[in-house]
């Protein structure tokens, strides 16, 4: 299965929806979104775009969680994980949360074979024991360049997709 990982998009809907179109092209069945789309109107937006199921966590600047929550109710491709998100695909088992420090103690608890995360903007990856250990960066482009991340897990492969190269 081919997944996308976003994160930090920060109300950058036009980086958002130029990824969300390369990444239909691509085949890609899921995204893991890290937190900080901010206004749940992006939110909207991307459940509208994208038909894949939509795995996200809230970030520190995400705007109404309420009324994101009702994105739940009203796609039936989006679930909302709050803090910490947990999925198993094909065998891999995947954490997901905004935040950096906590997302380096899950990959050190050797339960996940990768945790993704976002929140400093900064493309990152790195082996913890076992686990993969991955930011894809900020959609938005604040801080560096606008970037994604696909993970394929049949071949185990995580590719970071710079925006504008794309």
């Amino acid at each position: 299965m081919k997944v996308a990982i976003f994160s930090d998009i920060h109300d950058n809907v036009v980086n958002m929806n130029k990824a969300t179109d390369f990444i239909k092209k691509e085949g890609v069945e899921m995204i893991i979104f890290c937190g900080d789309f901010c206004a749940p109107s992006v939110l909207r937006e991307l459940a509208k775009n994208f038909s894949g199921q939509i795995h996200l966590v809230f970030g520190n600047v995400d705007g109404d969680h309420y009324l994101s929550a009702k994105m739940e109710r009203d796609f039936k491709n989006v679930k909302i994980y709050n803090d910490l998100g947990e999925v198993e695909l094909d065998g891999k088992k995947i954490a997901f949360i905004h935040f950096p420090k906590i997302a380096q103690g899950l990959a050190k608890s050797g339960k996940y074979d990768l945790v993704f995360y976002g929140h400093d903007h900064k493309p990152w990856e790195e082996k913890v024991g076992e686990c993969i250990l991955a930011n894809p960066g900020t959609l938005g482009g604040l801080f560096y360049r606008a970037s994604f991340a696909l993970y394929d897990t049949k071949t185990n492969k995580l590719e970071l997709k710079i925006l504008d190269q794309i």
